[in-house]
């Protein structure tokens, strides 16, 4: 029988998985030869044999491959045979006008974890060991294809150990590309706060743990960057740790050696489980157990009832979390809002007033990457940040016209939990959290990563999308650029990335309810509903009444300026007299007050449902000032928890010209004299109110097809209770689960605006 041959060209998720080594193994298994390749497109083979074997390759590739592999497409077609006489594996190829996807970093697979605890293995306790199923990846890659020449291991040679396993086809490291150990791999040392050298190796990790139980803050390097690390149940090293960090009061994450040890100190269902022991390893928001406090200090989350809870990420964090034996906290290696640290160099210089060692490696650290954030909202996973472990996977875009998707835009987020976009064929890659774009150091981190998306992607966008806030760093940047650019408004970014996420193009209703979004009109928007009919331009059909702001930005951090607003609004001066307001200012203070609302002096109106929550926390004596963005809605939310009530207070719908304004002041009134109900009875009733009015509106514009988006949808409380009744009602209700309901999730939305619109025909932005 004459042989065959095909070349095939498969794309998807098939580079650093394994994937390689797996095609070796199968078609020798086949009996074919042939070679295979990593190519900048994704993968490509030949393979030459008789047709049995060929159609037995080609039926189990796809049943067998890689665990974490994803195949998107198969190219197949027949070519001349070249009477090979074995099969390998080839060095890879480029081409420029095509690109692959990149897997993100993985946890430590059972196989590694197993050699880390066995004596008698050569990478016993070595704290970087990995294979072709784990190990670091979004993290250490310079460039595609996927090869250690292009990685941050192209320092490390390997031993002839190592370059044994990488080589052998029968190998589980066989090409896996971050190959290592004691011998030849990266190494630890542990340093002071001025950068001298005190241990290596094991010793250096030995002394961490002495570090940690004396009460040292130790920075270290891990996966995607920084962390700071302290003991959680050592109440001065936790005063110690918020005073440097200028951390007062917004929780910190908890590092736990195992799924059994978190569950000593919290509540965990069978998702959160999962989401716990994923190979991204996320951060994920428990219910603690009131045993928690025996090891867990209350200065780790004040005031909260939940506790941010990951697994060990890297075999690193396994070896630290399994010797210390008690939780740790990890929070971000960074001041305040700034990005994290991932030189060595950089992390003394920014991180040495804050740390007492530093626990250091000599891997490189390509790109930062923060812990993802998560919590379980509706008995779905909800993304709350979304970077290490999930970043940079694509999202797939809704089922537009060909023509609809032909143009590449570059989004470019908000100022406020940013990230940034990219599209291109079909494929939507947003990139890891960026954060606040409020210093210098954040806007380089943002220039770094917009070259890192196109980079890797290679690809330069036609058209730039941006925010149409004109104080906004991405703005400006965007203005800075020569290219086409499209400005889309905040809370349209918002409906469309909750509409993306769901692969929908057609008629939408969105209830977007924020924080801030920028209008032309002056007012600060962030309670508001958006209609699409799927062909034409977005209208923007209801809103919160508005209520004025005394301060401004002020009133961001000061929930007591929005309750004074808001208690004006409804009564004049007068209300300035309220028992509850006197309480959360000064005499002079009030003055002041009297002076900016009168003189509507630096007191921009809003519809903030946002800065709702804030007065309503304020007035209810939960929390004045704020030292972190959402403190009081949290506050609020954790107050209401385990009441099981739906009482609620009076609302007014009332329909102005074409526009519907939900009108809060009976509520308010209602609220501020119910003194019959408890605190936690009346923080209830409030998210019960919110969720009344959400339907009232959504009853009267009457479309069947609702996306709740905006920051405001983390709150677990409201989302469920307006899921639940609007379905009740018939609707079919969309929340966010892979992308972030607050504006992290701002670009995706600008993408799929810009691309919805010219599927319509219609003209996108300003």
């Amino acid at each position: 029988m004459d042989n065959e041959r095909r070349r095939l060209a498969i794309k998807g998720l098939v580079q650093g998985v394994g994937f390689r080594p797996y095609i070796y193994r199968l078609a020798r298994d086949c009996q074919l030869t042939g070679w295979v390749a990593n190519h900048s497109g994704g993968l490509q083979l030949e393979v030459e044999g008789n047709s049995t074997g060929i159609e037995k390759l080609l039926q189990r590739l796809p049943l067998e491959k890689p665990p974490h592999s994803l195949i998107l497409s198969i190219d197949s077609e027949v070519i001349p045979a070249e009477g090979d006489s074995d099969f390998e594996i080839r060095e890879s190829t480029v081409t420029a006008a095509q690109s692959t996807l990149v897997l993100p970093d993985i946890a430590p697979c059972n196989s590694c974890q197993a050699e880390l605890q066995d004596s008698r293995n050569r990478r016993h306790k070595y704290p970087f060991i990995n294979c072709t199923h784990c190990g670091p990846r979004f993290s250490i890659i310079d460039k595609m294809p996927y090869d250690r020449a292009n990685t941050a291991m192209d320092q490390f040679p390997q031993c002839a150990k190592c370059q044994a396993e990488y080589t052998n086809p029968e190998d589980r490291r066989f090409h896996a590309e971050p190959n290592g150990c004691p011998e030849c791999g990266p190494q630890l040392q542990l340093c002071d706060s001025k950068g001298k050298v005190l241990l290596t190796g094991l010793a250096a990790l030995n002394e961490t743990f002495a570090s940690l139980a004396s009460g040292k803050v130790v920075a270290l390097k891990g996966v995607g960057g920084f962390q700071l690390l302290v003991d959680a149940g050592n109440s001065q090293a936790l005063q110690t740790l918020r005073k440097r960090k200028q951390r007062p009061h917004k929780p910190f994450a908890l590092l736990y050696s195992s799924l059994s040890a978190a569950r000593r100190d919290c509540r965990i269902s069978e998702l959160e489980a999962k989401l716990l022991t994923s190979p991204a390893r996320p951060i994920v928001l428990l219910e603690a157990k009131p045993e928690a406090n025996a090891r867990v200090h209350e200065l780790v989350a004040l005031g909260s009832p939940d506790l941010g809870v990951m697994l060990p990420a890297s075999p690193l964090h396994l070896l630290l979390a399994e010797e210390y034996a008690a939780p740790l906290v990890a929070t971000s290696g960074n001041l305040a809002e700034e990005p994290i640290c991932i030189e060595n160099t950089e992390a003394l210089r920014r991180l040495g007033k804050i740390a007492d060692r530093f626990l250091l490696h000599n891997r490189r650290i390509v790109r930062p990457l923060d812990d993802s954030v998560l919590r379980v909202v509706e008995d779905r996973p909800l993304m709350l940040r979304r970077a290490r472990g999930y970043a940079p996977l694509p999202i797939t875009q809704a089922k537009l016209s060909q023509q609809a998707l032909t143009q590449s835009y570059l989004a470019l987020g908000a100022d406020l939990k940013n990230s940034v976009a990219l599209s291109h064929n079909g494929w939507i890659y947003q990139s890891q959290h960026i954060g606040d774009l409020s210093s210098a150091t954040a806007i380089e981190h943002f220039d770094r990563t917009i070259a890192d998306l196109t980079g890797l992607q290679q690809r330069r966008p036609q058209t730039l999308i941006h925010d149409q806030h004109p104080g906004y760093s991405s703005h400006r940047w965007a203005l800075q650029q020569q290219a086409p650019r499209l400005g889309v408004q905040h809370h349209v970014a918002h409906l469309f990335s909750c509409m993306a996420e769901h692969g929908h193009s057609g008629a939408a209703l969105g209830v977007c309810w924020d924080g801030t979004g920028y209008d032309s009109s002056g007012i600060v928007r962030g309670g508001e509903f958006l209609l699409w009919d799927g062909k034409s331009q977005v209208e923007h059909v209801a809103s919160l009444r508005t209520f004025p702001l005394p301060g401004g930005e002020k009133a961001v951090r000061e929930p007591r300026r929005a309750a004074a607003g808001l208690l004006y609004e409804i009564s004049g001066y007068m209300a300035l007299q309220h028992q509850l307001l006197k309480r959360c200012f000064t005499r002079s203070e009030r003055r002041n007050l009297v002076t900016m609302l009168e003189g509507e002096v630096n007191s921009p109106l809003c519809s903030s449902a946002g800065r709702l929550f804030d007065a309503v926390a304020a007035l209810l004596g939960l929390c004045s000032q704020s030292s972190y963005e959402g403190q009081a809605a949290m506050v609020l939310e954790y107050s209401a928890r385990g009441i099981q009530s739906s009482d609620s207070y009076p609302f007014d719908l009332y329909q102005r010209q074409s526009k519907w304004e939900l009108d809060w002041a009976p509520c308010i009134s209602a609220l501020i004299h119910d003194e019959g109900k408890s605190l936690p009875q009346r923080a209830a009733a409030f998210h019960n109110t919110l969720a009344n009015m959400i339907l009232a509106v959504v009853n009267e514009i009457g479309e069947r097809q609702v996306f709740l988006s905006g920051g405001v949808f983390q709150n677990r409380r409201l989302t469920e209770r307006t899921a639940t009744l609007l379905r009740e009602r018939g609707f079919t209700v969309h929340c966010h689960s892979q992308v972030p309901p607050n504006d992290g999730g701002i670009a995706l939305g600008q993408l799929h605006y810009a691309h919805c619109m010219a599927a319509a025909g219609q003209s996108a932005g300003d």
